[in-house]
């Protein structure tokens, strides 16, 4: 079976860039294919790695949802919904040389995303033996969590900037793991954006106090914000790049 490994934390904490990286560093490293899922409605994973997405699982709900309703979603005569929607889930899937990208997405208007998230976990269940890896960004907060999206995941990584509340933030999901009886082999914690790579003593006060295991430390990177607003793909950095060499050291103390 694949190791799963899962990223999570606040919002706006730089979660899917290090995702992009990761997935980067373990397809350059020979750890080919990786399962990449974006398990985020506000789906941006594809930009950071620089790939266009066909669908996503939201949108096929979407149009299961609406066959018969509208005109412009048909479901093939004698086929039932759910029998079209096995037959369709492989159009969620964007190949790559090196990995292949699964991405959640979200549905139109109002209503909840119970049935995309349970399709995200049963897809991932379903995949899991075809990848050595399959890494999953999730969205920002805990909901994903609480609703046992990845249970069975192997390592878990809370990202933080270097904010006391993002700190605390990854020290409340870790808390809900436990809750929950989540079981990973390791849950440690990336601080990321650190003024030249290094954590302010306060922001270490609360890493220990929330009980967090460091696993290191990504420098702040003007080039990381420059990509970004001018719609490169993160995964492009030169490999000399302080958060790409950062990213490196703290994925082999993992061990992958």
């Amino acid at each position: 079976m694949g190791h799963i490994i899962a990223v999570a934390g606040k919002g706006g904490v730089g979660k899917t860039t290090l995702t992009g990286l990761l997935i980067q560093y373990l397809c350059e490293s020979g750890k080919k294919p990786v399962l990449a899922v974006d398990a985020d409605a506000n789906a941006n994973l594809n930009e950071v790695l620089g790939v266009g997405i066909k669908c996503t699982l939201g949108e096929l709900r979407e149009e299961i949802e609406r066959a018969g309703v509208d005109s412009r979603y048909q479901i093939p005569v004698g086929m039932t919904k759910q029998a079209y929607l096995e037959a369709r889930l492989a159009d969620a899937i964007t190949e790559e040389d090196d990995y292949d990208l699964m991405v959640m997405g979200r549905t139109q208007g109002q209503g909840c995303y119970c049935f995309v998230n349970g399709l995200v976990q049963t897809q991932i269940q379903k995949l899991q033996s075809n990848y050595p890896y399959v890494v999953v960004d999730n969205e920002a907060g805990m909901e994903h969590i609480s609703r046992g999206l990845i249970p069975t995941m192997e390592i878990a990584i809370l990202v933080s900037d270097c904010s006391r509340r993002g700190v605390q933030a990854a020290g409340r999901i870790a808390a809900l793991m436990k809750e929950l009886n989540f079981k990973p082999k390791t849950v440690g914690l990336i601080v990321n954006r650190a003024s030249e790579g290094k954590l302010d003593a306060g922001t270490m006060e609360e890493v220990e106090k929330q009980g967090l295991t460091l696993l290191g430390v990504v420098p702040q990177d003007q080039d990381v914000y420059q990509y970004d607003c001018d719609g490169k793909p993160i995964v492009r950095l030169p490999k000399d790049s302080p958060v790409r060499s950062a990213l490196h050291d703290i994925v082999q103390k993992l061990g992958l």
